[in-house]
This record gives structure tokens, sequence and C-alpha cells, in this order.
């Protein structure tokens, strides 16, 4: 059973920083992609950035490029995403997803397992 755990949420003042981890189990495959969405009260889940696993290419959604890396430790199966100058407008809940290949690396449909999500919170 594939399984995503997000951790690090919280509040935090703008022009702060966090750093979510997400731990996968079950996958059992050494290629695969994973990704950070959010989604704001309101709003559609958007796409924020992914890896992949096997060569270590990322993307970044313009928003966030420049602010936020996304890394990850395949020792651990952890992936992590470190957020810095953060703005009131990235807060979201934050969910972490996998899945094998995709076409579009920001395109949540193209993603078939998630975690539970995890609240980010910028006071301005």
């Amino acid at each position: 059973e594939v399984q995503l755990v997000e951790s690090g949420g919280g509040l935090v003042q703008a022009g702060g920083s966090l750093r979510l981890s997400c731990a996968v189990s079950g996958f059992t495959f050494d290629d695969y992609v994973i990704a950070w969405f959010r989604q704001a009260p309101g709003k559609e889940r958007e796409g924020v950035s992914c890896i992949s696993s096997s060569d270590g290419t990322t993307y970044y959604a313009d928003s966030v490029k420049g602010r936020f890396t996304i890394s990850s430790d395949n020792a651990k199966n952890t992936m992590y995403l470190q957020m810095n100058n953060l703005k009131p407008e990235d807060t979201a809940v934050y969910y972490c997803a996998a899945t094998w290949a995709v076409v579009a690396p920001l395109n949540s449909r193209e993603y078939d397992y998630w975690g539970q999500g995890t609240q980010i919170t910028v006071s301005s």
C-alpha cells in the first residue's frame, strides 16, 4: 500500500521560512515523481513543485520560483519542500502526491496517490 505522510506545516510570519517533509512508503519502483500541491480556500488545487526520483529533475510553479526548493533523500524515502520568503498568498493546505510517470508535471490529475495535507498559514 502506498502511503504519503506530510509534516512541517504551521503558522509563520511573512518573510519567514518553513520546511515541509513527505515520507513515502509502498513504492516498489525506482522511477517515480513526487510533487507538492496546495489549495487555498475557494481556489483550485495548484501545482507547486515536483521532483523525479530517478534523475532529480525538478519543476516549479512561477509563483514560487526562487523562493521554494524541492529535494529528496531517496535513502530515507522522503521528499522536502524548503519554503523561504513566505508570503500571505502562500497560505493553503499543502499536499504531497506521487505517481510513476507524468506528462504534465504540475497537473494534479496525473497523480495517483495523495497525502492528507498540512496547513500553512502566513500572516502579514
